[in-house]
């Protein structure tokens, strides 16, 4: 059943996750968990949409390894209460790790829905993803079609077979990557020969680091993070968006 809300940040979160002159713009939403067929299986998904009338630019939201937790639908609601329609793809509802083409086959079929949609315009979707969805979204951005922007959050260029890496000369879509300086699982150091490669291929591509901070920095405890790195790396990937997917059209 869909959940209407009003998304108040103050409300939601405690904190504003975007700067309080902002606040005012954000946009009455609705909420709902939604099945994405794909591959003959139905994912257990979760979409967010302003009920405003208008054209969108539609986000596919890929969630870390440690699954769907509540902070990812806290951020969805968010993210959908600045103009955008955001579903989040439950892509371990059958298994933890599927193969990659698995993966991107519900990528593709998440894009298919998103586009479906009467409140979506299809020449602006764009991709954002968390751990191991950072590494879809470094993989899957200069893959498959109808991508036009990605922001991959603290991903894994080198892992995997194929690796991320492997596409560089590929990408023609713009991408952000958010990243802390202490991220074990996945070194800064690597984040940089990852741009130097990027840069190497012609890839139009920006990167954002955090001082201090470590993998996955964006939730704790499964909740969403409401302090000022939290505020300024959510800030950076809506301001980001924006730039490239526009916002709403009437």
């Amino acid at each position: 059943m869909k959940l209407k809300l009003i998304v108040l940040l103050m409300m939601l979160l405690g904190v504003a996750l975007v700067p309080a002159a902002a606040a005012q713009d954000m946009m009455e939403i609705e909420a709902a968990d939604v099945e994405v067929m794909s591959g003959g299986q139905a994912y257990q998904s979760y979409l967010a949409a302003p009920t405003g009338e208008g054209m969108f630019p539609g986000i596919i939201l890929i969630h870390s390894f440690n699954g769907m937790e509540e902070g990812y639908r806290t951020l969805v609601d968010q993210f959908a209460s600045e103009g955008f329609v955001v579903l989040a793809l439950g892509w371990q509802t059958f298994e933890q790790s599927p193969a990659d083409d698995v993966v991107m086959q519900l990528v593709q079929d998440g894009i298919a829905m998103l586009t479906e949609r009467d409140d979506v315009d299809a020449a602006r979707i764009g991709l954002t993803g968390f751990c191991a969805g950072g590494r879809y979204t470094m993989l899957f951005m200069p893959q498959v079609e109808g991508l036009a922007a990605g922001v991959a959050w603290y991903g894994f260029p080198y892992n995997g077979e194929p690796a991320p890496v492997d596409f560089v000369d590929q990408f023609e879509a713009p991408m952000l990557m958010i990243h802390g300086t202490e991220d074990n699982p996945s070194p800064i150091e690597g984040i940089y020969d990852y741009a130097t490669a990027l840069r190497g291929a012609g890839a139009s591509f920006e990167l954002k680091v955090y001082s201090g901070e470590p993998h996955g920095f964006m939730l704790t405890e499964g909740q969403l993070r409401t302090d000022e790195v939290a505020r300024d790396a959510y800030n950076e990937m809506i301001t980001f968006f924006k730039r490239k997917l526009g916002t709403s059209m009437v």
